[in-house]
């Protein structure tokens, strides 16, 4: 029996999204990447400069930038991009590994928490990065991209236990715009501190994340039922988690629906995250350079915001478009919109062009989101096994970002060309466009009147309708 949640219930697991998306956009997106470009040049150049007995304040044109890392020379963006990839990659292992023990134990919420706070506090260390060697500051970047994937498989995985599928894709979109305007107000925080202070005190950014992530999760902490189906203590948790793990991918072997959605989901969503995870890099390589290198930061941030705001009104829309054309033909038509988009990428030259990219990336980009995990939650059997069943979710998504992040900074490193990238992303739209063809429109699961029911028990749940 899916636990009957309340107003508050739902709205403390809506603020998580409140909580931690400051991570994607602060670290993952904005402040970050631009901060770690003008580090790596920084130290690029003071090492440039002794070997060669010079004093240049830029980096000659004809001259690639590199970083020492372990014994060899990588450029920036490889080395953030391979950094990111292996991070992934050690998510997509332990997230069924563990999920299988939080439904044996009923530990969602301890797991929750344990990879939030592992994330926050690696986000308040990369205050110190560029101080120490760079071995250590991606030590940082890694473990902090650690606790925010692997949080949020027992974040999604709470989705439903606290509301029928009916319910899905609105509270995934309030979400996710929550999410939005969360991480946009933190942002303009940072930036008023960087240009109103200086930029000396970028590295608080980072310190405000991990503060903001942590101190608003105590909402949803206290909020979040624990231990839903009231498993009782088990011996040897981990043989039973494996145990478990394999019971329920028996059942999802079973399902040709969640297979052929998942299987679509692992290349469509593994462009959207490399687009999430490398554009600012890419513009400011590409974009915000030579002519145009003086509006870089301006520049970037102004397109960042665009895309925030968007997002959260692209979640809204695609919610209510799925309510009409049923969310497998709506993940269509946003899919379609990225290859498009994607292909508009490859193209642009000037910051005016990137400006209207980055809007219609943000119409799209929260929507896509939002509905992708609604999907998912919606085509779940009946199960205590939430974690479990979006552990499998979660590792399409990490290995999908694996590959994204691994073939954009290979692109770049076999072709010496980082707008060559972009055509890794667009096979991996492309791909997933042409996998949502072959998922079943319709869902044979009918809760209606388990639906009814609950909302006769539970009359808050009409604020959702």
């Amino acid at each position: 029996m899916r636990a009957q949640a309340d107003r508050k219930v739902i709205r403390g697991w809506i603020f998580y999204d409140w909580a931690n998306s400051v991570y994607n956009l602060v670290i993952s997106s904005a402040i970050f990447p631009i901060f770690y470009d003008n580090v790596t040049t920084k130290a690029f150049l003071k090492n440039y400069n002794a070997a060669n007995n010079l004093n240049l304040t830029e980096v000659p044109a004809n001259v690639d930038v590199v970083v020492p890392f372990f014994g060899t020379q990588l450029s920036p963006s490889v080395l953030m991009s391979f950094t990111l990839s292996i991070s992934f990659l050690v998510v997509s292992i332990l997230s069924p590994m563990l999920s299988g023990i939080a439904d044996v134990t009923g530990s969602k919420k301890r797991f929750l928490q344990f990879f939030c706070y592992l994330g926050a506090l690696s986000c308040v260390s990369l205050y110190w990065f560029g101080k120490a060697p760079f071995e250590i500051g991606m030590l940082s970047v890694f473990l902090a991209s650690i606790g925010f994937w692997n949080s949020l498989v027992f974040y999604n995985a709470f989705l439903p236990e606290i509301a029928v599928p009916r319910l899905h894709d609105k509270i995934s979109a309030s979400g996710f715009t929550m999410g939005y305007l969360g991480s946009m107000l933190l942002l303009i925080i940072c930036l008023a501190i960087i240009m109103g202070i200086g930029p000396e005190y970028t590295g608080v950014s980072f310190i405000l994340v991990g503060v903001w992530w942590v101190s608003f999760s105590q909402i949803t902490f206290r909020r979040l039922p624990n231990n839903v189906y009231n498993k009782a203590a088990v011996p040897n948790k981990l043989t039973r988690g494996f145990k478990e793990l394999k019971n329920v991918f028996f059942e999802f072997n079973q399902s040709k629906l969640l297979k052929r959605y998942l299987l679509s989901f692992f290349f469509f969503n593994t462009g959207v995250q490399t687009v999430m995870l490398m554009a600012v890099l890419y513009a400011k390589i590409e974009i915000f350079s030579g002519e145009y290198a003086d509006q870089a930061t301006t520049g970037l941030i102004l397109a960042i915001l665009l895309i925030q705001l968007l997002g959260a009104f692209g979640a809204f829309i695609l919610s209510r478009v799925s309510n009409v054309l049923g969310n497998i033909r709506s993940l269509i038509i946003a899919v379609a919109i990225w290859v498009l988009l994607c292909l508009w990428a490859y193209f642009i030259q000037t910051p005016t062009e990137f400006y209207y990219l980055a809007a219609g990336v943000g119409l799209v980009m929260g929507g896509t989101q939002a509905l992708a995990r609604s999907t998912y939650s919606k085509m779940l059997p009946r199960t205590e096994n939430h974690a479990s069943y979006f552990s499998f979710y979660d590792v399409a998504e990490k290995i999908g970002i694996v590959f994204g992040t691994l073939f954009f900074g290979l692109m770049e490193y076999l072709t010496n060309d980082i707008r060559s990238s972009i055509l890794s992303v667009i096979f991996f739209f492309s791909i997933g466009l042409i996998a949502l063809f072959f998922v079943p429109i319709s869902n044979k699961r009918n809760d209606n009147d388990y639906d009814k029911q609950l909302t006769q028990d539970n009359p808050t749940f009409e604020f959702l309708k």
